[in-house]
Order: C-alpha cells, then sequence, then structure tokens
C-alpha cells in the first residue's frame, strides 16, 4: 500500500507508472536497434545508431519524468518504488550488455557494477526487516549521473564514427575515461552503503 500521507488512489496506473512501464518496453526496442547498428569493429549504421542513441536517451530523461509526476501528483505507490529502480537497472544494464557485445567496455567492469547493484539489493532487504530504510546518498546519485552521461556518450560516439564526424574517437576515450570513474564510484558508494549499515549487517 502507498504511504498514509498520500491521496487515495483507486489504481496503481497512474501516469507515473505507465511511464515506467512504457520505458521499460522500449528497452527491447533500444537493443534491437543498438545491436542491427553494429556492422564491425567501430563500423556503425547512420540511421539505426541515431535511432538508438536518440531512444536511449528519451528513456533516461523519462526516469526524470515520473519522479516529478509521482511527487508532484502526490501518487507515489508501492507499485512504483517497487517497478521504478527496475527500469532505471535493466536500462543501465541494457547499454553495458551492449557494449561489451560490442567489445568497446571492459567485462569486469560490467562484472563490478552487477556484483554492487546484487549486494545493495540485498543489503537494502536485511535492512528493511530490520525496519531501517536504505536511502541513496549523493555518492550514489553520483554514480549513477556519471553511469548515465557515460553510456550516451558512448551511444553518441557511435553515431559519429557512422557519419564520420572527426572528432567520434575522442568522445569515445572520453566516455571510457567517464566509465573509469562511474566504476570507482560504484565501488566507493557500495563501500559506503555497508559501512553505514554495518550494525544491521553484521550483527549476530
Amino acid at each position: 500500500m502507498a504511504d498514509a500521507s498520500n491521496k487515495q488512489l483507486n489504481s496503481i496506473w497512474t501516469p507515473a507508472n505507465v511511464i515506467t512501464c512504457v520505458r521499460i518496453l522500449f528497452i527491447p526496442l533500444f537493443m534491437a536497434l543498438a545491436l542491427l547498428s553494429h556492422r564491425g569493429a567501430l563500423d556503425f549504421d547512420p540511421t539505426l545508431s541515431l535511432a538508438a542513441f536518440v531512444l536511449y536517451m528519451l528513456l533516461s530523461l523519462t526516469d526524470k519524468v515520473d519522479g516529478y509526476l509521482a511527487r508532484s501528483r502526490n501518487e507515489i505507490t508501492d507499485f512504483g518504488k517497487f517497478l521504478d529502480p527496475i527500469a532505471d537497472k535493466l536500462l543501465v544494464f541494457s547499454a553495458l550488455l551492449i557494449l561489451l557485445q560490442q567489445n568497446t567496455v571492459n567485462i569486469w567492469f560490467v562484472f563490478i557494477i552487477l556484483l554492487r547493484e546484487f549486494l545493495v539489493s540485498a543489503l537494502r532487504m536485511v535492512a528493511s526487516a530490520n525496519g531501517v530504510v536504505v536511502a541513496a546518498d549523493k555518492l550514489g546519485k553520483w554514480k549513477t549521473a556519471t553511469t548515465m552521461v557515460s553510456l550516451c556518450g558512448y551511444l553518441l560516439s557511435f553515431v559519429l564514427f557512422a557519419y564520420g564526424v572527426y572528432f567520434a574517437s575522442m568522445l569515445l576515450i572520453l566516455s571510457q575515461a567517464l566509465m573509469v570513474i562511474a566504476v570507482f564510484l560504484t565501488v566507493v558508494s557500495g563501500l559506503q552503503y555497508f559501512w553505514n549499515c554495518r550494525k544491521v549487517v553484521f550483527r549476530v
């Protein structure tokens, strides 16, 4: 059930939740476009790579839209709380899997990010069972923002490669550097979560 402070809702299908569901439904389309656009090492179809980039940008922006709608309309539901982080993680890992398949991101980066998400999700479940709410902190938000900017940079560089823009390589290198920073923040923020909840995790 939603928080008691929220108004009575007759359905879980609020505008925010509908947008979240649409975001999830369009992720496979993004993956299909991205996969079909790749013709070889740094060789991409112009139209398909551009479509994949634009769609990914739109899906990324809807995360802010559904959050704003839920808060401004006082329609925060447990269904939305459950589904929104799933949509966020699917969006990130769909792009990471594409980059992994195209050999443009290190497999250990993907493993570290995936491991952190599993561990923090498990931590939140344990903490919740003990009546402790683990909210996202600033470091975690910076990690998410850096990861999304890096992923969008990768996808945009593929578009630039497809159209033969000369600074495509520079953007790709910048995106790779941002991914290194994102992985570093992933590790540090994950350790911070566990440190802050050490009394819950390590108590007998």
